[in-house]
């Protein structure tokens, strides 16, 4: 994978990561909403796990975050840098 995919893909994790802690969730809630274990979800957020389109979806859901918003978190972040 290059550069700028991982940079892509860790600013997507981030992003999860920053809209759980919003809505005050646990990683082991967001685990149980998505029926794996807490440490698979972890992996998620720290970019190590490549996730699915449909899992983003369902982690969208639950968040209440629009997909598209996670997508673009990359550039978002490099506005703000």
């Amino acid at each position: 994978m290059n550069k700028v995919q991982d940079y892509k893909i860790k600013a997507v994790a981030a992003t999860i990561r920053a809209r759980r802690e919003y809505r005050n969730y646990t990683q082991e809630y967001l685990a149980a909403k998505l029926s794996i274990s807490q440490n698979a979800y972890s992996k998620i957020e720290l970019g190590y796990t490549k996730i699915t389109l449909e899992r983003l979806f369902q982690i969208a859901e639950i968040l209440e975050f629009d997909v598209i918003e996670f997508i673009n978190a990359d550039k978002l972040k490099l506005a703000s840098a």
